[in-house]
């Protein structure tokens, strides 16, 4: 299925795509490219997975988006200090190329305006054979995870029609802020606004910038955590220009504009979000792009106050069925059917919150699930909190599977998921009980009558399969048929060992209790097994409750019939005893393998 990221993604863009509004800026030989219609949106996880629509690897320049890049990387080089000492971090509510600088120190009001990105243009020199420009092209090319280039007759067009940005250089040198030749200084800052990028590029910045300056793809710390704190913190009052104040308020994510038409939003710990699109507004932002982000931000509550907890993915395994079997004891036709078919059904463990980021995980998992996976098991008690965004993610993802016939087990006694559509999906007050309930269907569907038997004669009994069919005659005929009601206790906690009850037909729940004194159904067990023989390794004590659920057909090897059994028959009861530790090892192997599975994930 499509995922219904993906999905929402792809309305948004549909229904924005209908805005006319804005100017393109026109300036260079990819003036002639530019299409008013072109519109992207790219959403990048801190895990490197990327979502992207529409228009989204078409090339233009990087512009000013360029501006908190290299910021971060001269303060990564030089440290905080010695850039502060010519940038300053103060909002200053002016178009990008206002000429905007302390009457005192001459330091520009911050690096998202021209002004302060030619003062760190002026920060960052060759070193190691490579130019200024080169250097910043690496660093770049490290955000992205892929090679970026500066355009040399984008360059040169700028250059052109620079003279406010000039004027700006000399003025930053006559005033000290601007170190070495202003010239050069403005040059490198062109330079690295017509660095070609596309939207996917975009959000892979974005994303970086998301993980704490460590490309989520690979796995390159490109800035310190340190410089990414500054960064961010200056795109959040900032990025925008004389937009930022609103743009904190309404949408709240750190973001930075570019009149190429490219936006960046970072939602820390989470995703980064990239929108291109060429028509620009008043301040110089795409219209669509602010348009995008505004509304994303609040479809999928992405505003900083409301995701403040870190975005770690809200799985917390995934395992198949055979992995952790329920307690139902099967015999070895139902085990091999569910060994065969353990591919068919997983277990989904979620914990934390269900806010966009987690769930995207969660949902991107679901929707990649392959036309082999009938059942799916979500347990949801370590659930904390789920958003509004989480709701529709994942209501989304439980209509893809009743439409294609898939079904999901939801393990959610304190309704956690309140709000979310469970229409057709049958909710469990615990795991075993989703899982067991996961096996039976699979037995239903793949196993067959003798998988699932309805009842099994003594001498069938799995347990007994070691002995020839004259040692099982003889064996039966020392035991005593009982039947039991609902509800009635066959074998109470504390009993001495009573002998080896063969199940007939019927459900026996084995029952134990907490330390608190409440009870929990421990395992079920059903036609063709076999229980009270573990009393024998607890001081001759029954350790547990049997009790019927519904209607039960037993037969019973009583404890004074074995004891009998041993004077008169020694080689038929050395052939009972080797049948029943045949039995409990392979259980115990069954258990050891589905636990060690389990310390493998």
């Amino acid at each position: 299925m499509e995922s219904p990221v993906l999905s929402y993604l792809r309305s948004v863009h549909a229904e924005l795509a209908e805005l006319r509004d804005g100017v393109p800026y026109a300036v260079g030989p990819s003036s002639a490219d530019l299409d008013p219609s072109d519109f992207g949106i790219a959403l990048a996880t801190v895990d490197g997975h990327v979502y992207e629509v529409g228009t989204t690897r078409k090339q233009f320049s990087l512009q000013s988006i360029s501006k908190p890049l290299s910021y971060g990387f001269a303060i990564a080089e030089l440290g905080m200090d010695a850039v502060d000492a010519h940038v300053d971090v103060e909002p200053s509510g002016d178009p990008f190329n206002e000429i905007s600088s302390s009457p005192e120190t001459g330091r520009p009001a911050n690096a998202m305006i021209n002004a302060g990105a030619i003062a760190v243009a002026s920060l960052i020199k060759g070193s190691g054979g490579r130019t200024p420009i080169q250097r910043i092209e690496h660093t770049y090319s490290e955000f992205a995870a892929r090679k970026l280039r500066s355009d040399g007759r984008e360059y040169r067009a700028e250059r052109a029609r620079s003279d406010r940005n000039h004027g700006l250089a000399y003025l930053l040198s006559a005033a000290g802020v601007v170190e070495g030749d202003p010239t050069r200084a403005l040059e490198t800052y062109l330079r690295q606004c017509t660095v070609q990028v596309d939207c996917r590029d975009l959000a892979m910045i974005a994303a970086t910038l998301a993980s704490g300056g460590t490309n989520p793809v690979t796995g390159t710390e490109v800035l310190p955590y340190e410089a990414v704190e500054r960064v961010l913190s200056v795109m959040m009052t900032s990025g925008m220009y004389d937009d930022a104040g609103d743009w904190a308020t309404s949408v709240g994510l750190p973001a930075k504009s570019g009149v190429g038409g490219g936006i960046i939003a970072v939602l820390p710990g989470q995703v980064g979000l990239a929108v291109y699109s060429p028509p620009l507004d008043t301040h110089g932002n795409s219209v669509r792009g602010a348009a995008a982000c505004r509304r994303i931000s609040s479809d999928l509550q992405m505003h900083f106050v409301r995701s403040a907890r870190q975005g770690r993915s809200a799985i917390r395994s995934i395992r198949t069925i055979d992995t952790e079997p329920s307690n139902i004891r099967r015999t070895e036709a139902a085990a091999d059917v569910l060994q065969e078919q353990s591919e068919r059904a997983l277990v989904i463990e979620l914990a934390g919150d269900l806010f966009f980021a987690g769930t995207e995980t969660v949902v991107r998992e679901l929707s990649s699930l392959g036309d082999e996976i009938d059942v799916v098991v979500i347990d949801v008690r370590d659930v904390d909190e789920v958003g509004d965004a989480g709701i529709r993610m994942i209501n989304a993802v439980f209509q893809d599977f009743r439409d294609n016939g898939r079904e999901i087990l939801l393990v959610d006694p304190d309704d956690v998921l309140d709000g979310v559509d469970t229409r057709g999906i049958t909710i469990f007050d615990s795991r075993d009980r989703a899982i067991a309930e996961c096996e039976h269907r699979l037995l239903e569907r793949y196993g067959g009558p003798e998988a699932m038997p309805r009842a099994v004669s003594v001498v069938d009994s799995p347990v007994l399969a070691p002995l020839t069919p004259a040692d099982a005659d003889a064996l039966a005929a020392h035991m005593s048929r009982r039947h039991y009601d609902d509800g009635e206790v066959i074998r109470r906690v504390g009993q001495r060992f009573g002998g080896v009850f063969f199940i007939l037909s019927g459900t026996i729940s084995i029952v134990a209790s907490h330390t608190d004194g409440t009870r929990f159904r421990l395992r079920t067990l059903g036609a063709g097994m076999t229980f009270g023989e573990l009393a024998l390794g607890e001081d001759d004590r029954q350790e547990t409750t049997a009790k019927a659920e519904g209607p039960v057909e037993l037969m019973v090897l009583t404890a004074d019939e074995i004891e009998a059994l041993e004077e008169r028959d020694p080689a038929l009861a050395v052939q009972l005893w080797r049948a029943l530790a045949r039995d409990a090892y392979m259980r115990v192997d069954r258990f050891s393998r589905a636990n060690a599975a389990r310390i493998r994930d």
